[in-house]
């Protein structure tokens, strides 16, 4: 990976913190060429549009263009002048041809987020199959077979080029008719953009994890539990965490602080906005193409039915909230009053926020809400939490971590390198005998779930083999690990910190169900456990204790059918993307299996999907989180 030309990294002192997270209002995005910022958006019936290239041939750009979010100009990396670039609209069915010539002074690539077509096609240099990249000057053609519909997007797969700005929508409309009705069609693509030079924001974090978290707990949080929750609760909460060497406010690797978040390429100070009339449906795309950053997106006052998650169809669920991982798409349907909303999508730090506004009026505007508290990770985000089997709330199930005295607490499911755990209580192994099926567990409604079988010998349901014992291998051991989890369990109705009981319905991976059920009913011919790892304190990312670059390839067979169970060992999300085949997930009914190219998983949780194996070639596998991604990061070969 070649280094970018060096960025000043020091913000102006004139540039106050308020104004460089809302961003610079009208902030240009071709500053250098001459035009101010609504100049990249056609003036049709709404305001600000992201423009839209539709056929089957298309010539797309990379190149250099000089951009102004925050008053200071920077160079970001673009398709065709445009950030986001093109809305690239296609048609099922039809072979569409992209001729993409690289103007940059470094290799660049476009892979195709989400969509079904050979290797050679998908964009990865040295992955897939015969593809190094597109060389500086070169032109490389990329041309395939459209074989779904939906919404997706497209970015570079080469070093950091995604957080400068090379990413953009594709919407792909379907052979048949649609199961829902809508007026109205808009992409709502929301990102990360700073004013550094992405490398040099991945050498602040591994000489310091923490550099961009401004957000850690203060002497009024502590006045705070103290009052609420008494001096020995406190004292007993705030001694764990310490001797643990983690923080509960560990939420992003990257904030506000340098972060601006934008929304189809406009900052919060300026805000996109769509128009509509009275009595319409509003179709809403929303793409999360950041390169770190995770999004709770609601439209206060409305209520939202998603009908598609990463561009598949789903039975529609009603919401007012949901949480985007990095790469994930979900289509919604709202249906607006004669009045003025905001979208409003606030970082899950909350530490900054993207926004637009629907308007029947452009001169009609909506208050913007404010942020949500600042949430603290609980026992549940560590895979701790026991409470709904009789533990008190300082057992300590779930999380592994070495050179810790832990000695007076009750150690359920947790161990301890070089401790004597003979006297302790193990909570959260296996139990034989015990009735769960009233509990609680780590957040996941065990009763009344749909499609829950637990005589069956397939499992129908995750929850079914939830409990079984967890398998550290020898390289999940040493320093690069600094954490292991013990006793993760299956969270799929829980939405995650920060959205629990937050007086909002909030959409969960348990609402999804394959609209006209699942492709392929097939049980599992093998099961693969990966474990998600990594050593905070050195900003250090892989898959089994071992990076990227010291692995073996995965390698599958062509036409079996996988479980892949993921563990996650750390306290962060991470949203795991499988390039070139559909990952089926186990959300509760065998029959409605949701499919979906990226998924979240959650800290100290487990969660598992099926993959049929349909595509032979070399295939990329990884976190999508930016700089996760060099170490938590597998090839697939299939053949």
């Amino acid at each position: 990976m070649q280094n970018r030309k060096p960025f000043p990294v020091d913000l102006p002192v004139s540039l106050s913190r308020r104004r460089f997270v809302q961003g610079l209002a009208m902030g240009s995005v071709a500053a250098g060429m001459g035009l101010g910022s609504r100049a990249l958006w056609a003036n049709t019936d709404q305001v600000q549009k992201i423009t839209t290239l539709t056929g089957t041939e298309f010539d797309l750009t990379i190149g250099e263009t000089v951009v102004n979010f925050t008053g200071t100009p920077r160079i970001g990396t673009l398709v065709n002048g445009s950030l986001p670039a093109p809305i690239l609209r296609w048609k099922e069915g039809d072979t569409v041809t992209m001729r993409v010539t690289n103007r940059l002074p470094e290799t660049s690539s476009i892979h195709w987020h989400g969509l079904i077509l050979p290797s050679a096609m998908d964009g990865v240099p040295h992955i897939a199959d015969g593809f190094k990249g597109i060389a500086p000057g070169e032109t490389f053609t990329y041309r395939f077979p459209v074989k779904q519909s939906g919404t997706y997007w497209y970015h570079s797969h080469s070093g950091f080029q995604e957080q400068t700005g090379l990413y953009g929508p594709i919407i792909i409309d379907p052979r048949e008719p649609e199961p829902f009705t809508y007026d109205r069609d808009y992409v709502v693509m929301l990102s990360d953009w700073t004013d550094e030079d992405p490398t040099v924001v991945y050498a602040k974090l591994k000489k310091l994890s923490h550099y961009y978290n401004f957000n850690e707990r203060t002497h009024a949080d502590l006045m705070k539990d103290l009052k609420e929750k008494g001096l020995a609760r406190t004292w007993a909460e705030r001694k764990m965490w310490m001797q643990m060497r983690m923080s509960q406010r560990d939420l992003a690797d990257v904030s506000g602080y340098t972060y601006t978040f934008l929304m189809n390429g406009q900052t919060p100070a300026d805000g996109w906005t769509g128009l509509f009339r009275k009595g319409e449906k509003v179709r809403l795309r929303f793409i999360n193409g950041a390169a770190m950053s995770f999004f709770d997106v609601r439209i206060p006052g409305l209520k939202m039915t998603i009908v598609a998650a990463d561009g598949q169809y789903v039975e529609p669920v009603t919401v007012e909230e949901f949480r985007i991982g990095v790469a994930e798409t979900y289509d919604v349907i709202v249906e607006p009053d004669d009045a003025a909303y905001t979208i409003f999508a606030q970082s899950i730090d909350r530490s900054g926020y993207a926004r637009g506004t629907l308007t029947p009026d452009p001169a009609m505007k909506a208050e913007v809400p404010g942020m949500d508290p600042v949430p603290n990770l609980t026992h549940t985000d560590m895979g701790m939490d026991m409470s709904a089997m009789g533990h008190s709330m300082h057992d300590m199930g779930g999380m592994q971590r070495s050179g810790m005295d832990h000695s007076q607490h009750q150690m359920g499911g947790m161990q301890m390198q070089g401790m004597d755990h003979s006297q302790h209580q193990m909570g959260g192994m296996q139990m034989q005998g015990m009735d769960h099926s009233q509990h609680q567990m780590a957040g996941m409604s065990m009763n009344g779930m749909k499609g829950m079988k637990h005589s069956s010998p397939n499992p129908a349901h995750p929850s079914d083999f939830s409990n079984r014992p967890v398998k550290h291998a020898p390289t999940e051991f040493g320093p690069q690990v600094d954490m292991r989890a013990q006793a993760p369990q299956y969270r799929l109705s829980d939405p995650g910190f920060g959205l629990r009981n937050n007086g909002r319905r909030v959409l969960t991976y348990a609402d999804l169900r394959r609209l006209g059920g699942t492709d392929d009913p097939r049980e599992p011919d093998r099961e693969i456990e990966l474990h998600l790892t990594g050593n905070m304190g050195r900003y250090m990312w892989s898959v089994n204790g071992v990076k990227f670059a010291d692995a073996e390839p995965l390698r599958w067979k062509l036409g079996e059918r996988l479980r892949i169970t993921f563990v996650n060992d750390t306290m962060m999300n991470h949203p795991m993307h499988l390039h070139g085949m559909w990952s089926d997930l186990e959300s509760g009914d065998n029959d409605f299996l949701p499919r979906k190219h990226t998924v979240i998983v959650q800290p100290g949780s487990r969660i598992s999907y099926r993959v049929t194996v349909d595509a032979p070639g070399g295939w990329a596998y990884h976190c999508h989180l930016l700089y996760h991604m060099l170490g938590m990061f597998r090839e697939v070969q299939v053949s």
